[in-house]
């Protein structure tokens, strides 16, 4: 792989991670037309570890109190102690980048008897978010545990990678006319967890895309568009990790074919991937509120089929 390569895949990895077109499928597509290899499954699950820096760092206050507030809950149960029953304490849902948090000054919460009330509603979204991405996290660690052989192989065909942009490109439409989007983050449940966690799973088929499977369940089951998504990064963060380090001894010591990084190189295109990563996320969440997803949808189509023209023509070979 030379420099200019990994730049560009670095980079790739960056803009498409959080919007819902597939990473894995851009970098797969991007490495074959332009480069004539593919840059393969480790390098992509490697780089990703960039763009999940990115969101440690975009939501590190956020991060923290849910992780604080989980084992808290956790000592609380062990101690013997229930933790908070769900709340119907309101907790603002103002249009901001980060999770909704308790504000005073909002008039929504005014109706709060005490101060403390609303600390405990918000502790209690926390520790329930906790538990859904634990919960969420569990298919897919299987899943990718069981297929890693696949994932890596036969999932990486291009004519698979086409098909799926367009297939589920219709999906995210169907979610989007039909999601009633009327459920803020603090109505998320134990259901939403287990849902979006199952869909995640899809996210292993390149040209899928993690983000779109997990925001499109969200909306099917009537979450808000922007409360979908940011449970969508949430959720995220342990698979993606885990997949990254797991992959790290074989993106180190690549064998076979195709474009082989170094590791100075794998670096470099990990550090880029976390800065136009975090710029990806605070553009998306804005992008969100106002907008659709139909726009992502037809973008999906049009590469899907220019890349089935392409396989058709034999410009580039699905394998």
């Amino acid at each position: 792989m030379t420099w200019v390569q990994a730049l560009v895949l670095g980079l790739v990895q960056g803009l498409t991670e959080f919007l819902p077109v597939s990473s894995s499928g851009h970098l797969r597509i991007v490495s074959s037309v332009f480069f004539g290899a593919d840059a393969g499954a480790s390098f992509t699950a490697v780089t990703q570890l960039g763009t999940e820096a990115a969101v440690l760092v975009y939501f590190a206050k956020d991060i923290a109190r849910i992780v604080v507030a989980w084992f808290a809950g956790v000592g609380a149960r062990l101690r013997g102690k229930r933790e908070p029953a769900e709340q119907t304490v309101p907790i603002t849902d103002q249009v901001t980048t980060k999770l909704p948090v308790y504000n005073p000054s909002d008039p929504a919460t005014m109706k709060l008897p005490v101060v403390t009330a609303a600390a405990d509603a918000q502790r209690d979204l926390d520790y329930r978010m906790g538990w859904y991405v634990i919960i969420g996290t569990i298919p897919i660690g299987l899943l990718g545990f069981l297929f890693k052989d696949e994932i890596r192989t036969g999932a990486r065909n291009l004519w698979l990678v086409a098909v799926m942009l367009i297939v589920f490109a219709l999906v995210i439409a169907a979610g989007e006319h039909f999601g009633r989007k009327e459920r803020p983050l603090a109505k998320l449940s134990t259901r939403d967890g287990i849902v979006m966690g199952l869909a995640q799973c899809l996210a292993l088929i390149p040209g899928v895309s993690r983000s779109g499977a997990t925001a499109t369940a969200g909306l099917f089951l009537g979450l808000e568009r922007a409360a979908a998504v940011r449970f969508s990064f949430l959720l995220a963060i342990p698979a993606v990790t885990a997949s990254g380090l797991f992959s790290l001894p074989d993106a180190f010591e690549p064998a076979g074919e195709g474009l082989n990084a170094s590791g100075t190189q794998l670096l470099v295109a990990t550090i880029l991937a976390f800065f136009v990563g975090y710029a990806s996320i605070a553009w998306l969440l804005k992008f969100v509120a106002d907008h659709s997803f139909y726009w992502f949808v037809g973008y999906r189509i049009i590469l899907g089929f220019v890349v089935i023209g392409l396989l058709a023509t034999g410009v580039v070979a699905a394998t």
